[in-house]
């Protein structure tokens, strides 16, 4: 996400980092390329001016010119702007002390608005709660049926009045039965059109007043851009919104829509969408994501999304199958299977400090499957004793698995480098060892591995 906006303010700051001393004529340098750069990502121009303003205020004063290092000093106060471009600190739900609390999506139609709900439902659930969706979109054809398969993929209910198109009633009846069911949140997935109409704004006034929702969340495309932000602040004018929640993060290459929304609009952004399955949602952390544009990882996502996904008891297994000196091939498959859970690796290497250092290791995600069908077309046998897999066992594998000799025995090969880092990791002091020699310059022989 936003790689080319990254791209280019990282290009300023290793520059600016080069400077034994800021002058206006540097300054004004680096601004104007800032500038170019903010705009082509289709971020508002009030919003630039403002930023640029600021930076360069900031950036000639006092503190700057007698800094040891004023181009480190000039790279924070560009990151802080843009955390408070942002949004400054991160917004969350505000959940009602009696539930149920009513979160009231609301967007255009093509925004994601069906497959949020289910999303945001997915996510809530994993925080303890117990969610209950409601299918007021019922003009779209298939939109209820929609959000009924999504309801049943996550197990969780979906309140629906089949042909009935009264969605103050529907919302309402909604409402008493997640009282009778114990549900504690209420996720409306409300009707959209393809343009803001009055007809729309007047439903969803009407929904409203009838339910009084505890968050009125819009969903936009953020790869709309400002338009996106036009569509942010009219649905602020005639309905009132508490946050925003932008869908198709991931594909944004440009940014304008993030960058722009809180200043114009002065609603945070709460969740974004970063892929197409049902798990892709995270909150919106304006520090964490300004380190991600500027080239400075996002470490902190990176653990929690550890913590979320990895199975405390298949570390313990793992830890005991290293005190035995055993890594065999389930342990490497449990393991695959356990950074899976996490997204894509190309995602999480993108999170990774100094990622733009490894712009060239292409990571397909699809290796995965390749790599899980080979171990699963072995014998439990082979698995636990892969020394015993000669020539016949190999080509047999590799037709098991669709795959050819040559794959089977570069992946052995690297299973084989696994092994012995995990023996390293297991000695005292070995994982420091394996960290010193890592050096970005191996990265082809990953690549190559992966």
């Amino acid at each position: 996400m936003f790689e080319s906006l990254g791209d280019r303010l990282q290009e300023v700051l290793h520059k600016a980092k080069g400077y034994g001393k800021i002058t206006e004529e540097n300054i004004d340098e680096m601004m104007r390329e800032i500038r170019l750069s903010l705009l082509e990502a289709d971020v508002n121009y009030k919003v630039v001016k403002e930023f640029t303003t600021k930076v360069k205020e900031k950036a000639l004063g006092e503190e700057v010119k007698r800094s040891i290092k004023p181009g480190d000093l000039f790279v924070k106060i560009v990151k802080d702007e843009l955390v408070e471009l942002l949004g400054g600190t991160e917004s969350r739900v505000n959940f009602s002390p009696n539930p149920p609390t009513v979160i009231m999506l609301v967007g255009l139609q093509g925004a994601g608005k069906t497959t949020m709900a289910g999303k945001l439902a997915n996510y809530l659930r994993k925080q303890g709660k117990k969610p209950l969706m409601v299918a007021c979109d019922v003009y779209r054809p298939a939109a209820v049926k929609q959000l009924q398969v999504v309801g049943a993929q996550l197990n969780i209910p979906v309140y629906a009045e089949e042909g009935s198109k009264n969605v103050i009633g529907i919302s309402k009846r909604a409402m008493n039965t997640a009282m009778s069911k114990l549900n504690d949140v209420v996720i409306i997935d409300t009707a959209g059109r393809l343009q803001i109409d009055e007809a729309l704004m007047q439903e969803l006034q009407d929904v409203k007043k009838a339910v009084r929702p505890h968050e009125i969340l819009l969903v936009v495309d953020s790869m709309t851009g400002q338009e996106a932000v036009n569509v942010a602040e009219s649905f602020n004018e005639k309905v009132g919104i508490d946050g925003v929640v932008l869908t198709k993060l991931d594909g944004d290459t440009r940014g304008g829509a993030a960058l722009s929304v809180k200043k114009v609009t002065g609603k945070p952004i709460k969740f974004i969408g970063v892929g197409e399955k049902l798990n892709e949602l995270e909150e919106f952390h304006p520090d964490r994501m300004a380190s991600r544009i500027l080239g400075m990882g996002d470490v902190l996502s990176i653990v929690e999304k550890a913590e979320q996904a990895l199975d405390l008891e298949e570390a313990e297994k793992l830890e005991k199958q290293l005190q035995k000196n055993k890594f065999d091939l389930d342990d490497y498959l449990a393991q695959l299977r356990q950074i899976k859970k996490m997204g894509s690796v190309s995602s999480l290497l993108k999170m990774l400090p100094g990622a733009d250092k490894l712009k060239d290791v292409k990571v397909d995600d699809k290796e995965f499957i390749r790599i899980e069908a080979i171990i699963t077309s072995m014998t439990t046998k082979e698995r636990k004793n892969p020394s015993i897999l000669n020539g016949s066992r190999r080509k047999r594998i590799a037709k098991g698995s669709g795959t050819q000799v040559h794959e089977i025995n570069k992946f052995m090969e690297s299973f084989e480098m696994t092994q012995k880092m995990m023996k390293q990791m297991k000695t005292k002091g070995g994982m420091k060892r394996m960290m010193k020699g890592l050096k970005l310059d191996q990265m082809d022989e990953f690549k190559d591995l992966m």
